[in-house]
């Protein structure tokens, strides 16, 4: 399948390498020039074990490539992925304007066939909708007929240091979207990743599960684990410090008691 990811960061790189890397055709758009150079010569902006290797390979075999034409990115995609940054405002709010401006420029480039939009970043619930309304009134600013398209929630759940084996190896892929027709071609892009066709030992393992629900409920699950996340390691760090006052060993019982 052809993909564009726009945003090389953590997640849109590495998704991206490892997308080639099962057999696609991907093209990552990032508007940072200097560091679409460095892509290009093979170098990754990011240590991530295994990552560097997974693109050489790809450009090579022709599977990835890299620019800073959204136009050509947004045309080559049948899936395209916003995996754009998501900081946080100093009022504690996710800053979306990153997002926003994606979703203009897809907007302002949509043509061609059928599309599905997928959220990669990190937004607040009710932004596929958002999305959707921001690429439209792109779409309509030209006046011009598109096929259509679907936006889809596919929150992440990388982590740094490991996202390639993360990648490779989920405990769940999470889709959102009221399309049966994006969900389908997204159970298409991720077939040889649920089929664990490049996992060691996957003859031992099932299947990846795969989650499919509504825009919203997708969203949710992602601030919902990352909650989850945080409350686990608050646990035991308060669990540490009364070990330490008492002379237990942290190590015994998270193994046996928490963990």
């Amino acid at each position: 399948m052809r993909v564009c990811v726009i945003g090389t960061g953590y997640v849109g790189l590495v998704t991206g390498a490892c997308l080639a890397e099962i057999g696609h055709s991907v093209i990552c758009v990032d508007n940072n020039t200097a560091k679409v150079s460095l892509m290009q010569s093979g170098k990754s902006p990011i240590f991530e074990p295994g990552l560097e290797e997974i693109m050489q390979s790809n450009m090579q075999a022709g599977r990835l490539q890299f620019t800073t034409d959204l136009a050509v990115g947004v045309e080559h995609g049948e899936i395209i992925f916003i995996a754009v940054g998501t900081p946080a405002l100093p009022s504690g709010e996710s800053d979306t304007r990153y997002v926003e401006a994606v979703a203009r420029g897809i907007g302002s480039n949509l043509n061609g066939g059928y599309k599905v939009i997928v959220n990669k970043s990190t937004v607040l619930i009710g932004s596929g909708n958002w999305v959707q309304r921001i690429i439209m009134d792109g779409v309509a600013e030209r006046q011009q007929d598109i096929t259509g398209f679907d936006v889809v929630s596919n929150p992440e759940f990388l982590r740094e240091g490991s996202a390639v084996y993360d990648t490779f190896n989920p405990d769940r892929i999470v889709l959102g979207s009221n399309s049966p027709k994006a969900i389908a071609m997204m159970q298409k892009l991720y077939a040889p990743i649920v089929e664990r066709k490049f996992t060691f030992n996957n003859y031992l393992l099932p299947p990846v599960p795969m989650v499919i629900t509504d825009l919203a409920s997708a969203e949710m699950i992602k601030y919902a684990a990352n909650a989850f996340l945080a409350t686990k390691i608050s646990f035991i760090n308060e669990i540490a410090n009364i070990c330490d006052r008492v002379g237990a060993d942290v190590t015994y019982v998270a193994i046996l008691a928490v963990s």
